[in-house]
Protein backbone atom coordinates (compact mmCIF):
# COMPACT_ATOMS: atom_id res chain seq x y z
CA UNK A 1 0.00 0.00 0.00
CA UNK A 2 1.35 3.42 -0.97
CA UNK A 3 -0.03 6.97 -1.18
CA UNK A 4 -0.67 9.02 -4.32
CA UNK A 5 -0.13 12.79 -4.59
CA UNK A 6 -3.37 13.46 -2.69
CA UNK A 7 -2.31 11.09 0.11
CA UNK A 8 -4.95 8.56 -0.93
CA UNK A 9 -3.91 4.92 -0.31
CA UNK A 10 -3.34 2.94 -3.50
CA UNK A 11 -3.01 -0.83 -3.44
CA UNK A 12 -0.44 -1.35 -6.14
CA UNK A 13 1.00 -4.63 -7.37
CA UNK A 14 4.72 -4.22 -8.05
CA UNK A 15 5.29 -4.04 -10.86
CA UNK A 16 2.00 -2.83 -12.31
CA UNK A 17 2.11 -4.52 -15.70
CA UNK A 18 -1.25 -3.28 -17.05
CA UNK A 19 -1.63 0.50 -16.91
CA UNK A 20 -4.36 2.83 -18.19
CA UNK A 21 -3.39 6.49 -18.38
CA UNK A 22 -6.02 9.23 -18.42
CA UNK A 23 -3.43 12.02 -18.69
CA UNK A 24 -1.87 12.72 -22.12
CA UNK A 25 1.47 13.95 -20.78
CA UNK A 26 1.77 10.98 -18.43
CA UNK A 27 0.85 8.64 -21.28
CA UNK A 28 3.86 10.04 -23.12
CA UNK A 29 6.03 9.48 -20.04
CA UNK A 30 4.91 5.85 -19.72
CA UNK A 31 5.26 5.21 -23.46
CA UNK A 32 8.85 6.45 -23.36
CA UNK A 33 9.71 4.63 -20.13
CA UNK A 34 7.87 1.31 -19.92
CA UNK A 35 5.64 1.19 -23.04
CA UNK A 36 4.92 -2.53 -22.78
CA UNK A 37 2.84 -1.82 -19.65
CA UNK A 38 0.44 0.62 -21.32
CA UNK A 39 -2.87 -1.04 -22.24
CA UNK A 40 -5.19 1.97 -22.45
CA UNK A 41 -5.16 5.75 -22.83
CA UNK A 42 -7.43 8.62 -23.84
CA UNK A 43 -8.23 9.84 -27.34
CA UNK A 44 -6.19 12.95 -26.51
CA UNK A 45 -3.00 10.97 -25.90
CA UNK A 46 -1.24 11.94 -29.10
CA UNK A 47 2.40 11.53 -28.11
CA UNK A 48 4.45 9.68 -28.94
CA UNK A 49 2.88 9.05 -32.33
CA UNK A 50 4.03 5.41 -32.33
CA UNK A 51 2.52 4.33 -29.00
CA UNK A 52 1.37 0.91 -30.21
CA UNK A 53 4.65 0.17 -31.98
CA UNK A 54 6.49 0.93 -28.76
CA UNK A 55 4.05 -1.07 -26.65
CA UNK A 56 4.10 -4.07 -28.99
CA UNK A 57 0.33 -4.48 -28.73
CA UNK A 58 -2.96 -2.65 -29.24
CA UNK A 59 -3.45 0.22 -26.80
CA UNK A 60 -7.18 0.75 -26.26
CA UNK A 61 -8.62 4.26 -26.50
CA UNK A 62 -11.02 4.99 -23.65
CA UNK A 63 -12.52 8.35 -24.80
CA UNK A 64 -11.51 11.68 -23.27
CA UNK A 65 -10.02 13.00 -20.07
CA UNK A 66 -13.38 14.43 -18.93
CA UNK A 67 -15.60 11.57 -20.13
CA UNK A 68 -13.61 8.33 -19.91
CA UNK A 69 -15.39 5.11 -20.76
CA UNK A 70 -15.23 3.53 -17.32
CA UNK A 71 -16.66 0.20 -18.51
CA UNK A 72 -13.98 -0.03 -21.18
CA UNK A 73 -11.30 0.78 -18.60
CA UNK A 74 -12.58 -1.93 -16.25
CA UNK A 75 -12.65 -4.44 -19.11
CA UNK A 76 -8.92 -3.90 -19.62
CA UNK A 77 -8.34 -5.23 -16.08
CA UNK A 78 -5.63 -2.67 -15.29
CA UNK A 79 -3.28 -3.01 -12.34
CA UNK A 80 -3.26 0.77 -12.17
CA UNK A 81 -5.19 3.73 -13.59
CA UNK A 82 -3.29 7.04 -13.62
CA UNK A 83 -5.26 10.30 -13.36
CA UNK A 84 -4.62 13.95 -12.56
CA UNK A 85 -6.41 16.22 -10.11
CA UNK A 86 -6.95 18.99 -12.66
CA UNK A 87 -7.40 17.08 -15.91
CA UNK A 88 -9.77 14.36 -14.67
CA UNK A 89 -13.02 14.53 -12.74
CA UNK A 90 -13.20 13.35 -9.15
CA UNK A 91 -16.50 11.71 -10.09
CA UNK A 92 -14.74 9.37 -12.50
CA UNK A 93 -11.90 8.65 -10.08
CA UNK A 94 -14.40 7.72 -7.38
CA UNK A 95 -16.41 5.53 -9.76
CA UNK A 96 -13.31 3.66 -10.91
CA UNK A 97 -12.27 3.05 -7.32
CA UNK A 98 -15.75 1.85 -6.43
CA UNK A 99 -15.40 -0.63 -9.30
CA UNK A 100 -12.36 -2.04 -7.52
CA UNK A 101 -9.67 -0.43 -9.68
CA UNK A 102 -6.58 1.15 -8.10
CA UNK A 103 -6.29 4.79 -9.20
CA UNK A 104 -3.21 6.94 -8.68
CA UNK A 105 -4.02 10.68 -8.83
CA UNK A 106 -1.23 13.12 -9.54
CA UNK A 107 -1.32 16.77 -8.45
CA UNK A 108 1.15 18.91 -10.38
CA UNK A 109 1.25 22.71 -10.27
CA UNK A 110 4.90 23.36 -11.04
CA UNK A 111 8.15 22.08 -12.50
CA UNK A 112 9.57 20.71 -9.25
CA UNK A 113 6.25 19.04 -8.45
CA UNK A 114 6.19 17.46 -11.90
CA UNK A 115 9.60 15.89 -11.44
CA UNK A 116 8.95 14.68 -7.90
CA UNK A 117 5.44 13.42 -8.71
CA UNK A 118 6.57 11.40 -11.72
CA UNK A 119 9.57 10.04 -9.81
CA UNK A 120 7.21 8.84 -7.05
CA UNK A 121 4.80 7.31 -9.56
CA UNK A 122 7.46 5.37 -11.42
CA UNK A 123 9.11 4.41 -8.15
CA UNK A 124 5.84 2.99 -6.86
CA UNK A 125 5.52 1.05 -10.11
CA UNK A 126 8.98 -0.40 -9.61
CA UNK A 127 10.42 1.38 -12.65
CA UNK A 128 14.01 2.63 -12.58
CA UNK A 129 14.29 6.40 -13.03
CA UNK A 130 14.87 7.30 -16.65
CA UNK A 131 17.43 9.68 -18.14
CA UNK A 132 14.74 12.14 -19.26
CA UNK A 133 13.59 12.64 -15.68
CA UNK A 134 17.07 13.48 -14.46
CA UNK A 135 17.57 15.86 -17.37
CA UNK A 136 14.28 17.62 -16.60
CA UNK A 137 15.25 17.92 -12.93
CA UNK A 138 18.56 19.59 -13.79
CA UNK A 139 17.10 21.86 -16.44
CA UNK A 140 14.27 23.27 -14.34
CA UNK A 141 16.38 23.79 -11.20
CA UNK A 142 18.51 26.45 -12.92
CA UNK A 143 18.06 30.11 -11.86
CA UNK A 144 15.52 32.16 -13.80
CA UNK A 145 16.91 34.76 -16.19
CA UNK A 146 16.28 38.46 -15.69
CA UNK A 147 14.96 41.02 -15.95
CA UNK A 148 11.48 39.76 -15.09
CA UNK A 149 8.87 40.25 -17.79
CA UNK A 150 5.11 40.48 -17.24
CA UNK A 151 2.80 38.42 -19.43
CA UNK A 152 -0.75 37.42 -20.21
CA UNK A 153 -1.32 33.84 -21.39
CA UNK A 154 -4.70 33.29 -23.04
CA UNK A 155 -5.55 29.62 -23.43
CA UNK A 156 -8.93 30.13 -25.15
CA UNK A 157 -10.81 32.80 -27.04
CA UNK A 158 -14.50 33.70 -27.41
CA UNK A 159 -14.74 33.64 -24.45
CA UNK A 160 -11.21 34.63 -23.53
CA UNK A 161 -9.68 32.53 -20.77
CA UNK A 162 -6.20 32.93 -19.31
CA UNK A 163 -3.77 30.94 -17.19
CA UNK A 164 -3.98 32.04 -13.57
CA UNK A 165 -1.24 32.48 -10.97
CA UNK A 166 -1.47 29.05 -9.33
CA UNK A 167 -1.21 26.98 -12.50
CA UNK A 168 1.54 24.80 -13.93
CA UNK A 169 1.86 27.27 -16.81
CA UNK A 170 2.49 30.13 -14.38
CA UNK A 171 5.22 28.21 -12.58
CA UNK A 172 7.01 27.22 -15.78
CA UNK A 173 6.99 30.82 -16.95
CA UNK A 174 8.35 31.94 -13.57
CA UNK A 175 11.32 29.63 -14.17
CA UNK A 176 11.81 31.48 -17.46
CA UNK A 177 11.83 34.91 -15.83
CA UNK A 178 8.22 35.71 -16.72
CA UNK A 179 5.49 36.62 -14.23
CA UNK A 180 1.79 36.69 -15.01
CA UNK A 181 0.05 40.05 -14.67
CA UNK A 182 -2.69 40.30 -12.08
CA UNK A 183 -6.00 39.21 -13.58
CA UNK A 184 -9.56 39.78 -12.40
CA UNK A 185 -10.38 36.94 -10.01
CA UNK A 186 -13.47 34.95 -11.00
CA UNK A 187 -12.75 32.15 -8.53
CA UNK A 188 -11.20 29.80 -11.10
CA UNK A 189 -7.66 28.80 -12.00
CA UNK A 190 -8.22 29.92 -15.60
CA UNK A 191 -10.29 33.11 -15.30
CA UNK A 192 -12.53 34.47 -18.00
CA UNK A 193 -11.34 37.99 -18.84
CA UNK A 194 -12.91 40.48 -21.22
CA UNK A 195 -10.68 41.20 -24.20
CA UNK A 196 -10.69 44.95 -23.55
CA UNK A 197 -9.47 44.27 -20.02
CA UNK A 198 -6.66 42.05 -21.33
CA UNK A 199 -5.58 44.76 -23.74
CA UNK A 200 -5.34 47.28 -20.91
CA UNK A 201 -3.22 45.25 -18.47
CA UNK A 202 0.07 46.60 -19.78
CA UNK A 203 1.76 43.23 -20.21
CA UNK A 204 5.24 43.06 -21.72
CA UNK A 205 4.24 39.94 -23.64
CA UNK A 206 1.05 38.31 -24.86
CA UNK A 207 1.91 34.59 -24.93
CA UNK A 208 -0.33 32.50 -27.21
CA UNK A 209 0.13 28.69 -27.01
CA UNK A 210 -1.14 26.39 -29.76
CA UNK A 211 -3.22 24.35 -27.30
CA UNK A 212 -5.81 23.89 -25.91
CA UNK A 213 -6.93 26.66 -28.30
CA UNK A 214 -4.88 26.50 -31.48
CA UNK A 215 -3.60 30.07 -31.67
CA UNK A 216 -1.71 30.78 -34.90
CA UNK A 217 -0.14 33.77 -36.62
CA UNK A 218 -3.53 34.38 -38.27
CA UNK A 219 -5.73 33.61 -35.26
CA UNK A 220 -4.97 35.48 -32.05
CA UNK A 221 -2.33 38.20 -32.55
CA UNK A 222 -4.81 40.45 -34.37
CA UNK A 223 -6.76 40.79 -31.12
CA UNK A 224 -3.84 42.61 -29.50
CA UNK A 225 -2.83 45.43 -31.86
CA UNK A 226 0.46 47.06 -30.90
CA UNK A 227 1.32 44.39 -28.31
CA UNK A 228 4.37 42.14 -28.31
CA UNK A 229 2.71 38.80 -29.10
CA UNK A 230 4.66 35.55 -28.95
CA UNK A 231 3.40 32.21 -30.27
CA UNK A 232 4.67 29.19 -28.32
CA UNK A 233 4.46 25.41 -28.39
CA UNK A 234 1.63 24.59 -25.99
CA UNK A 235 3.07 21.19 -25.10
CA UNK A 236 6.33 22.80 -23.97
CA UNK A 237 4.30 25.14 -21.79
CA UNK A 238 1.70 22.79 -20.34
CA UNK A 239 2.89 19.16 -20.57
CA UNK A 240 4.93 17.57 -17.80
CA UNK A 241 7.16 14.58 -18.38
CA UNK A 242 9.58 14.09 -21.30
CA UNK A 243 8.25 17.27 -22.92
CA UNK A 244 9.95 19.21 -20.13
CA UNK A 245 13.36 18.31 -21.54
CA UNK A 246 14.55 21.21 -23.67
CA UNK A 247 11.32 23.14 -23.01
CA UNK A 248 12.87 25.77 -20.74
CA UNK A 249 15.40 26.99 -23.30
CA UNK A 250 12.79 26.90 -26.06
CA UNK A 251 10.33 28.96 -24.01
CA UNK A 252 13.00 31.48 -23.04
CA UNK A 253 14.02 31.87 -26.67
CA UNK A 254 10.40 32.24 -27.79
CA UNK A 255 9.24 34.67 -25.12
CA UNK A 256 12.26 36.70 -24.12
Amino acid sequence: MTLDDLATPVELNNPAVRIVSLVPSITEAIALTCPERLVGCTDWCIRPTDIEERAGHTVARVRGTKNPNRDAIAALKPDLVVANREENRQFDVDALREAGLPVWVTSIDGAEEAVSSLARLFGAMGVTEQDWLGRARREWSAPAPGPVLRAVVPIWRDPWMCAGPGTYIADLLRHCGVELVDLPDDGTRYPHVDLEVLRGLGADRIVLPDEPYHFTADDGPEAFPGADVRLVDGQKLAWYGPSMVGARSQLIDAIR
